[in-house]
């Protein structure tokens, strides 16, 4: 006969498994739905959860500057619109750099990676979360269009000092003025804070935000074609 407390024990091991199964698959059931609607970050949530300041307008894609999601793209993932969620390639290039500066301002992550992250994960880095995060990018690649994932990214990402998320809120907090009157410069500034919001600032730049801002503000005005995914197609 089984003993008692090892039948219980086999439960408790298995109901564990199914339900770590289920949270691991639950993201992937979601992404589908995230065609749609207004999604909110894990960081968000639990700054909810625990009191702390939230401030997030959701504006469509239309409603943002074309200045703003060209900057981001070029100083984020200057392959998002050819790459599949994923940059190998970008990847081992930031295991190889230098923690400067400069080298703070783009990580190995995608757009897509990051929206994963940010959508379902945790902040900080972690080979588990990064696990967990290269798979879910490659997911909502799949199932989402480049604009909506853009779209997304736009609007639930970390972009002030006290909880302000998404363009519209950052570009408030910073310039007082919505998101669709930013200029190339304000876009390129915005750009320029996204590695980390808390330590840089839109509203009063530093000498290495300046620099880094006028650096995407060269670049997009030289490859203006690098969001192509997310034009609106005529008839």
């Amino acid at each position: 006969m089984r003993s008692p407390i090892r039948t219980a024990l086999r439960r408790s091991l298995l109901l564990l498994a199914v339900i770590i199964l289920i949270a691991l698959a639950l993201p992937y059931l979601i992404v589908p739905l995230y065609r749609f609607g207004e999604p909110v970050s894990t960081l968000m949530l639990w700054r909810r959860a625990t009191g702390q300041r939230v401030e997030r307008i959701f504006v469509p894609l239309g409603r943002i500057a074309p200045s703003l999601p060209l900057t981001v793209i070029i100083s984020e993932d200057g392959t998002f619109c050819r790459n599949r969620g994923v940059d190998l390639h970008a990847m081992r290039e930031a295991l190889l750099q230098a923690d400067d500066d400069l080298d703070e301002a783009r990580g190995g992550s995608t757009i897509t990676q990051q929206t994963a992250k940010n959508l379902f994960l945790w902040q900080g880095r972690s080979l588990v979360r990064k696990a967990l995060e290269i798979p879910l990018a490659l997911w909502i690649n799949l199932v989402l269009p480049k604009r909506r994932v853009l779209e997304i990214y736009l609007n639930i990402a970390e972009w002030g000092p006290n909880g302000e998320f998404g363009a519209e809120a950052a570009s408030r907090w910073a310039f007082g003025k919505p998101a669709r009157e930013l200029t190339a410069r304000e876009s390129a500034e915005l750009a320029a804070i996204l590695p980390n919001p808390v330590r840089r600032s839109a509203r009063t730049p530093s000498v290495s935000v300046r620099r880094l801002a006028g650096l995407y503000e060269r670049r997009a005005a030289a490859h203006p074609n690098f969001d192509f995914c997310i034009r609106i197609r005529g008839p």
